[in-house]
């Protein structure tokens, strides 16, 4: 009975052993590698970085949007950023919008305004998908939202392209990634060093631009996050005062009973 209880208590051992295999053990099963960045808006009185943010902007409309969508953002709410009313219409002018019918009954084209949408790089997914190998870039909106790691996981994408391991047969039109599960990934390397110049001319490295892109997109993901946070923190003040407030009361009313 004792040899029982030693054999399953070393197979216990065994199976812990290999749930903690080291990194290059867990990449070679194809598990992706998470980078885990420190960001300025985690934590319950965190905010976004507005240089980050402006930079994020940035590579997204340099690098990304050859590709990827961002349907669900205005421009006019890119004054959340920091940019003026002028700044704002420079940016939306800068698209074509497809407007209409007109007095014709036919679709024109405009410059954008800062009421419309950021302008899609494809007419429609099977456009983008016949344009990108069979693969339909994902729209940005709210990809921080829809992925397991949130901006840690856009970072960590950005950042996990490597050469081929030796021994390893990929697909073709796949390339490899450390951090995409099962490590091949239709999207070629997006970034290099010096692919974007800076306005505040802060050094335009792979890991850099990750960073101001992985930030700028959890603001698209969530815009009104600081607007919450200020609201939770007005909320626990208020609560905090109206417990002082019942707490007074409630001593005045049974002072007399003690």
């Amino acid at each position: 009975m004792n040899k029982k209880l030693i054999a399953a208590a070393s197979a216990v051992g065994l199976a812990a052993v290999l749930s903690a295999a080291s990194p290059a053990v867990r990449a070679a099963e194809g598990e992706p590698q998470m980078e885990h960045q420190n960001w300025s808006f985690e934590g319950f009185f965190g905010t976004f970085d507005r240089p980050a943010l402006l930079r994020g902007l940035q590579v997204y409309r340099t690098v990304c949007q050859a590709c990827h969508s961002l349907k669900l953002i205005a421009f006019r709410n890119l004054e959340a950023l920091g940019l003026n009313e002028n700044q704002v219409k420079q940016i939306a002018a800068s698209y074509e919008v497809t407007d209409g019918p007109n007095d014709q009954g036919e679709m024109f084209k405009r410059p954008g305004r800062p009421s419309d949408h950021f302008v899609p790089p494809f007419a429609n997914d099977k456009a983008a998908s016949a344009a990108n190998n069979g693969a339909t870039p994902p729209d940005l909106s709210l990809i921080v939202k829809a992925r397991d790691g949130g901006a840690d996981y856009i970072y960590s994408i950005l950042n996990g392209f490597k050469p081929v391991p030796a021994g390893m047969k990929m697909p073709q039109g796949m390339n490899y990634n450390v951090a995409f599960p099962g490590h091949q990934i239709a999207m070629p390397p997006p970034l290099s060093d010096g692919a974007v110049e800076y306005a505040d001319k802060t050094k335009a490295t792979v890991p850099q631009m990750a960073h101001d892109v992985a930030t700028f997109l959890a603001w698209t993901a969530e815009p009104e996050m600081e607007a919450r946070k200020r609201m939770g923190v007005k909320v626990m003040l208020f609560l905090l005062v109206l417990t002082g407030m019942l707490y007074a009361v409630k001593r005045k009313i049974w002072a007399d009973l003690h």
